[in-house]
């Protein structure tokens, strides 16, 4: 089935039925499962790409991705989100996290990576170089490829400035057969420089931050993204719905498809909430 109208507000609770409580141990089981994953990953991963410095190493095989999927009820994705500073990323990806967790008829397997979160652990030792900001992508891009294997829709979200970059994570999907999709979170500066909801585009403006995106360092707009939203006109349920609608269109379900939000008079649009 498809995604059908979801309330855009949380409705009473009924008392759960079995099936219903089944569900949330599920979930909850994953969660944990998730939260586990990203403990055990490296905090230090110095390697490129292009080197593999270990020897004598075998690539082990288990459980084919196509079972893991089938329990899922869909395959896994990643949905990198990529734009300026304040564009909305943030508030958009947890937004979309709620619809799929919390909104649809059945429970999906979501993590979301957010590029300041992981800075605290993963990428602690990165800083905002071209070099560093390459190495943050590749880190990404590579544990949101082994959640997508498991059959996660896993939401990436990080400035990524450059199209190397992003066009380097897209091929790690590639490479290993997994869907990707490239979502441009669109504002133009002045909008998101006039939210500035870090202080960081003042800073940046006043000399105290060097090497600030859409400042004094580049953003490269992606030309091919798979969904494009522009925040400065659309609410944060618009952009979500429309995210859901391509997700719908690229036949990530095997059983259903996805319940878009509906908008409601006490929604505040993105510009407000970014």
């Amino acid at each position: 089935q498809d995604f059908g109208p979801g309330p855009a507000r949380r409705e009473p609770r009924h008392p759960e039925s079995p099936g219903k409580t089944g569900e949330k141990i599920r979930a909850c089981a994953m969660a944990r499962l998730t939260a586990l994953c990203v403990w055990m990953l490296p905090l230090v991963i110095q390697v490129s790409a292009e080197e593999v410095k270990s020897s004598n190493i075998k690539f082990h095989e288990g459980l084919a991705r196509e079972d893991k999927w089938k329990s899922n009820g869909h395959m896994g994705i990643t949905l990198w989100m990529t734009g300026l500073s304040g564009s909305g990323k943030s508030t958009i990806s947890v937004a979309l996290e709620r619809a799929l967790v919390e909104a649809q008829a059945k429970t999906y397997f979501v993590y979301r990576l957010d590029g300041d979160n992981l800075r605290f652990g993963l990428n602690r030792d990165l800083g905002f170089s071209p070099q560093d900001r390459k190495e943050n992508v590749r880190r990404v891009a590579e544990v949101s490829r082994l959640f997508a294997e498991a059959g996660a829709i896993v939401i990436a979200g990080l400035i990524s400035p450059y199209a190397a970059d992003r066009d380097y994570a897209r091929e790690v999907h590639k490479n290993a057969s997994l869907p990707f999709m490239e979502v441009f979170v669109d504002a133009p500066l002045a909008a998101v420089e006039g939210r500035d909801p870090k202080g960081l585009y003042k800073k940046a403006r006043e000399g105290k931050i060097k090497g600030f995106t859409g400042i004094d360092a580049p953003y490269e707009k992606p030309e091919h993204a798979e969904v494009h939203v522009r925040t400065d006109k659309l609410s944060v349920v618009q952009c979500v719905n429309e995210i859901l609608r391509k997700l719908d269109e690229f036949g990530l379900h095997l059983q259903q498809s996805f319940r878009p939000l509906q908008e409601s008079s006490g929604e505040c649009a993105a510009v407000e909430k970014a």
